[in-house]
């Protein structure tokens, strides 16, 4: 099969590649060994809002089964394009511009690709995403010890639930569990959790965790499963837990592409290692395909949303080097590929703990580092806030907790970035993300009126301080 687009992985850059591309007027083949969506669709983020957004666990699971696959059939709308060719099944790299797909038996008579398929591309596009990263301790493949699939697959609600990791998942399933009626304890390493966010905003949420600890392993108990531990002070404990979620993380999946035969050499961190346009460098040889690597797999940043922006920049490049493409001149990207660029640097987040929280830009401990570095990348910088218990529509929701840090240049100058914690502050900071896109400042963002009442005027009240 000949094809001169060839994606492998059908997740949110991947089908997102091939939609683009599929516009243009390109002959696209997808390969996908799963469910359609990827991991945010199917076991990811999706799922775990509909725990969110439930109010008890058997809602909670009845809901995840009706938003899944209705989201699911809309990506399989997507790429029934007549450009684009679904093959299932699992692929491998035959040589630098050769792909060979092997059917698996879950997959028969779930599309094209029953049997095996050779696709032979100019381009092609890794987007085979992330897995699980498992701490290497005992009692790992205990079947009580499982990741956030796992944990979306159970069937009964756990009396007593043990979180390894105080990152984005498990903060979020710790939430959502307590919210439940189980019995959560969280265990994190480092000193703060969710590491990403501004240090007062996650010191907001060290209420989940114990003190900075270690984890020994797992032990048998006749009423569920024990989690050893070593804390800060090197004392063992035992956490007594029905249920252990490892949520210690992600790690791109590239396990089974037989990478070797394209001359990819994966980065130490078990990345693909791409450039700036996300073509994958260190090639052992130049020949063959043009290979590019969106998405988890490159481990840049691991967001449902950067890797369909990523998606955008690789297909605008594969376009231009095809100026005889059909109906080029009706294939429009909205901002030019230098401006999708620079907005990768702008790549606001989400964590829907309770209250949610969020962030665009860097942490002023971040900016404190870089001031104190002095480095040609600090800045001299000035830190505003605004707190939920002062703004109307928070009141009137019963949602006064939460606090907002707005970061900008001195001087009421250039945004640069914002970091929160309260009810619905993603869609607050989703503002701020435009704002900087456009090099917004703080003297022209008080300048913006803001509908009355909102909680977008918390970001209003910043501005004005």
């Amino acid at each position: 099969m000949n094809c001169e687009l060839c994606i492998i992985g059908a997740g949110p850059g991947g089908y997102r590649a091939a939609e683009l591309a599929a516009k243009a007027g390109l002959k696209v083949v997808i390969i996908e060994a799963g469910h359609v969506g990827g991991t945010c669709l199917n076991v990811g983020c999706i799922p775990t809002k509909t725990y969110v957004h439930a109010a008890t666990f058997a809602e909670a699971r009845e809901r995840m089964a009706q938003v899944v696959p209705q989201l699911r059939q809309g990506v399989e709308t997507i790429l029934s394009h007549p450009n684009i060719t679904l093959v299932r099944g699992k692929a491998s790299f035959v040589d630098a511009n050769t792909v060979g797909v092997q059917p698996l038996p879950s997959l028969v008579g779930e599309g094209q690709g029953v049997g095996s398929v050779t696709i032979t591309a100019s381009y092609i596009i890794i987007a085979t995403g992330s897995e699980t990263k498992w701490l290497p301790i005992a009692g790992i493949d205990d079947p009580r010890v499982v990741d956030s699939t796992g944990l979306l697959n159970l069937d009964t609600l756990p009396r007593r639930l043990c979180i390894i990791g105080a990152g984005v998942i498990g903060m979020e399933f710790a939430c959502v569990f307590h919210r439940f009626g189980s019995e959560v304890t969280v265990i994190e390493y480092l000193k703060e959790c969710l590491p990403a966010l501004d240090g007062d905003i996650a010191r907001r949420l060290r209420k989940y965790l114990e003190k900075p600890q270690r984890c020994e392993g797992t032990s048998e108990m006749k009423s569920g499963i024990t989690f050893k531990m070593k804390t800060a002070v090197e004392n063992i404990a035992d956490i007594d837990a029905d249920c252990i979620l490892m949520a210690t993380g992600r790690k791109p999946h590239t396990e089974g592409l037989n990478l070797e035969a394209a001359g990819i050499t994966l980065a130490p961190n078990g990345a693909i290692p791409v450039d700036d346009n996300f073509q994958v460098v260190n090639r052992k040889s130049e020949n063959g395909a043009s290979l590019y690597a969106i998405g988890d797999c490159n481990g840049k940043q691991m967001l449902a949303h950067a890797a369909e922006a990523q998606a955008r920049i690789v297909i605008d490049q594969i376009i231009s080097h095809k100026s005889a493409v059909a109906n080029f001149s009706l294939f429009t990207l909205h901002s030019s590929l230098s401006t999708l660029h620079s907005s990768l640097s702008i790549m606001p987040a989400a964590i829907f703990t309770t209250p949610e929280a969020a962030c665009v830009g860097p942490t002023e401990e971040q900016l404190k580092a870089c001031v104190a570095s002095g480095s040609s990348a600090g800045t001299a910088y000035e830190c505003r806030k605004a707190f939920w218990r002062a703004n109307g529509k928070a009141l009137a929701m019963n949602e006064t907790e939460g606090m907002l840090k707005l970061f900008s240049e001195p001087g009421a100058g250039r945004i640069l970035g914002c970091h929160a914690y309260g009810a619905h502050s993603a869609d607050i900071i989703q503002e701020v993300s435009a704002l900087m896109c456009r090099d917004t400042t703080v003297a022209q963002l008080r300048n913006m009126v803001h509908i009355h009442p909102t909680l977008s005027e918390i970001l209003l009240s910043a501005a004005e301080t």
